[in-house]
């Protein structure tokens, strides 16, 4: 109870970061997983999304709001236009395709630094959530706590998304057997912009949400990506449940890591990867169709 309680703000902390993984990473895994496009413009659009939140968030409601939108419709967009520049290279593996959207990812990059500048730029959030509130005798953000509870509900809606409707019994019928899904009508071709459109739009979204906690700057999209990357090998590739798992368990690691050894913590992200991997080749909960 004792180590609890003095660590239990890194712990909390842990859970917010790793729910916002999550919402970068759960987009990347289905890409990658089940439509089979690696995307490494994928940190990119998690900026998009928080100099959306930059842009538009004033200390209001309405100006978060304003922002929420914004995010998504922009990385919806730049979701359509990736899935439309990759699928010609359907055939060409996954090295064309990273070239590619890494290319991109770099002329947005490069756009975005020369309209906000080459510094992180701060965040405004809602009055009444600047502050913070006692959690069992330790202050703590009210903006992270909130983000906690709508991170929770946005996983839980993606996994009812994809695993309890009729949208994801196609896609994952169109991941095991894509001849027989356009043998019944179906044109798989918007799956994949609409699965590609989802994870463009969640990972903005991160983005939007995430901004207070990950502030829009220069080197944030690599960072989002390496770490959207490592969860998706931990999780497995094209399940969302694993992806929660992945986001979750790297989010005590950064947390605690950086509370308990600092000097250390770089290296206990990659630790947990290596020990996962050889434990479960394909990850906490890979599609082993893959």
């Amino acid at each position: 109870m004792g180590w609890l309680d003095a660590n239990l703000v890194s712990v909390v902390d842990g859970v917010a970061y790793g729910l916002l993984l999550f919402t970068l990473a759960a987009g990347l895994s289905l890409v990658f997983g089940m439509m089979d496009v690696l995307n490494l413009a994928h940190g990119t659009l998690y900026l998009l999304g928080a100099y959306a939140a930059y842009q538009f968030s004033d200390g209001s409601w309405t100006g978060l709001l304003l922002a929420i939108v914004a995010g998504l419709a922009v990385g919806a967009l730049g979701g359509v236009v990736l899935a439309a520049l990759s699928a010609p290279l359907a055939d060409r593996g996954h090295l064309d395709q990273a070239m590619l959207t890494l290319g991109v990812g770099f002329i947005v990059v490069d756009l975005l630094i020369t309209r906000y500048g080459g510094e992180q730029v701060p965040i405004d959030v809602p009055a009444g959530l600047d502050g913070s509130f006692s959690l069992l005798g330790h202050p703590y953000p009210t903006y992270r706590i909130l983000f906690i509870a709508i991170a929770g509900f946005l996983a839980l809606g993606v996994w009812l998304l994809f695993e309890r409707s009729s949208f994801g019994a196609l896609v994952r019928a169109t991941v095991v057997d894509r001849e027989m899904v356009q043998a019944m009508g179906v044109d798989t071709r918007w799956v994949l912009f609409g699965v590609f459109a989802f994870g463009a739009g969640l990972a903005a979204l991160g983005g939007v949400l995430g901004a207070p906690i990950m502030a829009p700057g220069p080197g944030v999209d690599e960072r989002v990506l390496v770490l959207s990357l490592v969860v998706v090998v931990i999780g497995g590739l094209g399940s969302i449940r694993g992806a929660l798992l992945g986001a979750l368990i790297i989010g005590q690691v950064q947390g605690l890591g950086v509370q308990l050894t600092p000097t250390y913590a770089p290296f206990l992200l990659f630790g947990a990867m290596l020990v996962i991997l050889v434990w479960r080749p394909q990850g906490l909960a890979g599609l082993r169709t893959r």
